[in-house]
Order: structure tokens, then sequence, then C-alpha cells
């Protein structure tokens, strides 16, 4: 069986954006929560069975005490905050889990239940389902891949490797020089992708790079000036990478048997009439379990 770990937050963005807008009886907004639901019981009629969503209940994490110009929900438009309780609320009542994160981020929780997904020897395959980059680091071979629902691309670790040009493990190294405009670290003066990937696909890991350049392998070795900017930026890269590291110590579940979808519960009948998709209860309902 295969174990569906999906980024609540990315999908409630995406559906916001896409969809029009569209309010209940007492004026809160519901578009992108509807769409979400119906993509995520989309997963249910086409055969998921054990499946959890991440969602960023507050934007703002731990991250943020450890770097100021961490990201922030400051410019996210308050009809789409104002979704996070009700879509965590309308997925629980669906019956799928759901990780509502407060002091660590949903990336995190995703990096933990695939990490501990993958110790069941009854799981397959783990699709974490997300095309934001700082999950690339997750991926195990052809076992634990990351999946963009959107356009349908699944990448196991060679496909990490050819988009990257380093392996997952590296992943937090090669944004920490490169940096992630999204979350709101620049990276290192210098240093491009290609450079990154070139650097790290040798060495691998920040401190195994050589200070003195002329120890540097020939390949990468006229690359001189960047050893100097690493060096010289020594704690930011650092600082960097642990922001671009996600943790494994979520809370997340007990068991793999915790992810199964056993059904709605009884309050989804109500919930689907304020959402304004009558018919999703008794869809979801019908679903052989």
């Amino acid at each position: 069986m295969n174990v569906y770990l999906i980024d609540g937050t990315y999908e409630l963005f995406r559906h916001f954006f896409a969809l029009p807008a569209t309010s209940d009886a007492n004026g809160q907004e519901i578009g992108a929560v509807r769409g979400v639901l119906q993509s995520v019981f989309s997963m249910i009629q086409r055969g998921a069975t054990h499946l959890g969503v991440a969602t960023d209940h507050v934007i703002e994490s731990f991250r943020n005490e450890l770097y100021p110009h961490y990201k922030t929900s400051e410019g996210v438009p308050p009809q789409l905050l104002s979704q996070f309780p009700l879509l965590e609320e309308a997925l629980e009542s669906m019956g799928v889990l759901v990780w509502p994160m407060v002091y660590f981020e949903a990336d995190d929780a995703l990096a933990a239940a695939a990490s501990k997904a993958a110790l069941d020897d009854r799981i397959e395959k783990v699709l974490i389902c997300t095309p934001d980059k700082d999950l690339n680091q997750c991926v195990v071979g052809t076992r634990v891949i990351q999946l963009d629902r959107r356009h349908n691309v699944e990448r196991d670790e060679a496909g990490v490797i050819a988009k990257f040009g380093v392996a997952p493990p590296s992943i937090p190294d090669y944004l920490a020089v490169v940096g992630d405009s999204a979350d709101g670290y620049p990276g290192l003066a210098g240093w491009g992708p290609k450079a990154a990937a070139l650097t790290l696909s040798q060495y691998g890991h920040l401190e195994n790079i050589p200070k003195d350049v002329r120890e540097w392998s020939p390949s990468i070795r006229r690359a001189g000036a960047l050893s100097e900017s690493l060096f010289r930026s020594w704690d930011d890269a650092l600082l960097f990478r642990t922001l671009a590291t996600l943790r494994l110590d979520v809370p997340v579940f007990d068991t793999i048997d915790d992810l199964r979808w056993k059904g709605p519960r009884p309050e989804f009948e109500e919930l689907c009439r304020r959402l304004k998709l009558p018919d999703l209860f008794q869809r979801a309902s019908q679903v052989p379990i």
C-alpha cells in the first residue's frame, strides 16, 4: 500500500488563487476550502487508503525566532488566512488525519511523517504531495518520492539529482548557499545553482568543503571566490542551512493505521451543506472502506 502526505498549505494557496471567491451563509470565504476538499476526496476515490494533510495553522514558526526575516503571514490575504481553521475542520470531519502546525511548519510534519511511514515494511511507497523544493531532502531512492499533483510529476532520488545536481541529503546545504526567496533568506553572494551543484555534488555538505582553495578538486578550483564568500559568511551559511533543514521530531502518528481513511464522520454532512457541496457527504459515504 502507498501513503500520501499532502501539503495542505500549498493546496489552500493554490486553490485560493485559482478558484472564484465563494462565501457561506455567514459571509465566510470558503472557495479554497471547497477546492482542497474536493481535490483530496478525488484521491480517495482513486484508491488512496492512507493519507494525511499538514497545514500551517500559524504561518510563523520557530524559524522566525532564529531569523527575523523568515517568511511571515504579512501580505497574505485575510480571506485566505481565515480558511485554514475551516480547512482543518473540514478534512477532519471527512475522516482525514490533519496536522495543524503552530511551532513547527507543515513541511516539518510532512518530513516527519514520511520518515516514520517509510519504517513500516507494509508500505510500498511514500508520496509527499507538494512541489516545495525543501521536501526534496526527504526523498529516498524510489521508496519516498515527491509528487507534484498539479503537473502529475513524480520525483525520486534520481530525479532530485537531475533537477538540482545534488543528492537529497545535500538539499539543505544547497538551499543555504543559493537561498530561498519563498522562505525569506538570501543565500550567499556569488553562489548560484550551477556553482552550488558543482561543489556540493563533490563535497556533499558545507563542512566538507576545504577552506584552502588549493585543496579543491580541479573542476571547481577556478571558483576560488566562492570559497572566500562561503567562509566569510560561514555563520550565515550554517543558519540558512538550519532554516532549510526539516525537523523529524514532530509528533505525527503512532502507527501507520492512524493514516487509514475510514470514511466521513457524521458531522461531515452538515459541514458539506455549509460549504455548498450537498452531494459530497453522500459520495464520501459510498466509497468502499
